[in-house]
């Protein structure tokens, strides 16, 4: 690889990364806003606990139709055939792609739309006759969404390809939006429906038409929309795409899990649940998320060039990056879980004991954070090598595997959380453990150091933190001085103790902040 090639590549990358990191920072912060309308109107209340449950039949459609991770298949395909055929064919395999996924998800909602009721009695039988019929009517608001996610996700995964992150960037900003405005706006009278409409508004905006936008402005992008499933190509994405289609790995089912089994339990299961993960993923989508996604273009690149080293060499050092964030991430959950919830949440129908629950429920989804993290970037070793299968059948051993643990844990809200928390700690450790083994990298011995040095000052900069906080009282003043007293910490930390990864991370992203000097 050439000196130029060498600057060039990881410059493209962090810029991606901190655009999407930035976009993920608005969007979580715009989902603090959602949670606390969506506490503020229906509480963890029984039609919250019905508005959580609804989004599991829509999401798993997603999900099985690779909508979430369209450009995890697509973009290797797409680069290839761009860089072997030209652009007529990657076009060609565009529009074939975009028409068939498109039509596909379109037949697939109208036949759950048709038995949204038998599956909501299915799914969740531990709800009341009442509160079926309100999940059955949010499902059938819901589900279209599905398909504005699926043809939306093609577009998104061939702006991305060539290296054009906007549409990423903005579409979960209005996807929030949409929910925000219509439950601030109408949920006092319509309750969790709104939310819902919300919902279904904001998929065909951010997600959908944004993206749109952007490649019909590009006549070069302009897809004609054909449904060709067994045009050889659209046949060969299928075959790429099948591993995440059929396979399952815990970053998605622990919520399906959380949402089947809450539901036999007590009222507001589900809605304690939902409400301290979402908590939970907000440094998960900011730093997890961001990297990976940012990540994959390089590192298909990296090895479709035969540059196997620094693949390698990349995948390492943002591996170390991203769970030493992570780990300063969750200690700083942990030591303010309560005074977060509070701050947040803690309005209208959501009360004092609500926040008790979630902010326990918060403080054990944080600690698999940085698992969280590890994994979503781990298993970008595979899909950068169009392996998509391994890591799939891999994660759906573990899912299978941990039902049990589910099972016995399972007596309540707590319990969920916990046996969610063990499995996502072993599933990114055997991934992390696999890739090393079949592909000699990345080297696990600086990811152990790096781990120990952050856990290290997490800590410290955590103990810190909540004692600091001990000398006031109120939410507020205890988030603000004893979350201040922790950042500054947690930096010297990172200064004097952190590896060169986790500074270099953070020196880069400081530079790209206005005001701050390159």
């Amino acid at each position: 690889m050439s000196e130029a090639t060498g600057q060039k590549r990881p410059t493209g990358f962090a810029a991606a990364a901190v655009l999407l990191a930035l976009s993920a920072v608005l969007s979580r912060l715009l989902g603090l806003v959602r949670e606390r309308v969506i506490a503020h109107q229906i509480g963890a209340s029984v039609e919250a606990d019905a508005y959580g449950a609804a989004f599991l039949i829509p999401d798993i459609l997603n999900y099985f139709l690779a909508g979430g991770a369209l450009a995890i298949a697509f973009i290797p395909l797409y680069s290839s055939v761009r860089a072997r055929s030209g652009e007529q064919a990657a076009g060609a395999l565009f529009s074939n792609v975009f028409g068939t996924m498109t039509a596909v998800v379109a037949v697939a909602t109208a036949i759950l739309w048709w038995q949204a009721t038998p599956l909501v009695e299915f799914f969740f039988a531990g709800f009341d006759p009442d509160t079926q019929r309100l999940t059955a009517r949010l499902v059938r608001i819901l589900l279209p969404a599905q398909i504005f996610f699926v043809s939306g996700g093609v577009l998104r995964a061939v702006l991305m390809a060539r290296g054009r992150f906007a549409s990423q960037a903005l579409g979960p900003l209005f996807y929030n939006l949409g929910i925000i405005f219509a439950g601030g706006f109408w949920g006092a009278r319509f309750g969790a429906e709104a939310f819902a409409w919300g919902a279904l508004a904001g998929a065909a905006v951010g997600p959908f038409a944004i993206p749109m936008v952007e490649v019909w402005r590009d006549r070069e992008l302009r897809p004609r929309i054909r449904v060709a499933p067994l045009d050889p190509l659209v046949l060969q994405y299928l075959a790429m795409a099948a591993p995440i289609m059929l396979g399952v790995s815990l970053l998605t089912v622990d919520e399906w899990y959380d949402k089947y089994f809450g539901a036999g339990l007590a009222e507001g299961t589900v809605a304690y649940l939902g409400y301290g993960r979402r908590l939970a993923q907000v440094p998960v989508g900011v730093i997890g998320q961001a990297i990976a996604t940012a990540a994959l273009p390089t590192l298909s690149r990296l090895w479709a060039a035969g540059e196997r080293q620094q693949l390698d060499q990349m995948l390492s050092t943002t591996l170390r990056a991203g769970f030493g964030l992570g780990v300063l991430c969750a200690a700083g959950l942990i030591a303010f879980a309560h005074p977060v919830v509070v701050l947040i949440m803690e309005t209208g129908r959501f009360s004092a004991a609500d926040s008790v629950r979630v902010a326990g429920l918060l403080g054990i989804f944080a600690v698999a954070v940085p698992a969280w993290i590890v994994q979503q970037i781990a298993v970008r070793a595979f899909y950068a090598r169009a392996q998509m299968w391994f890591p799939m059948l891999l994660g759906t051993g573990i899912a299978v595997a941990f039902i049990p643990l589910y099972l016995f844990l399972g007596t309540d809200a707590e319990g969920l959380a916990t046996a969610g928390a063990i499995g996502m700690i072993t599933s990114a450790f055997v991934t992390l453990a696999l890739a090393r083994v079949r592909h000699g990298g990345p080297e696990l011995a600086p990811l152990v150091s790096s781990a120990a040095r952050s856990v290290l000052i997490a800590a410290v900069a955590a103990s810190v933190g909540a004692w600091s906080g001990t000398f006031v009282s109120g939410a507020f003043v205890t988030l603000v001085l004893g979350g201040s007293v922790f950042a500054v910490a947690a930096a010297l930390g990172v200064w004097f103790v952190g590896d060169p990864p986790l500074r270099e991370a953070l020196l880069r992203a400081a530079k790209r902040v206005p005001g701050i000097p390159a």
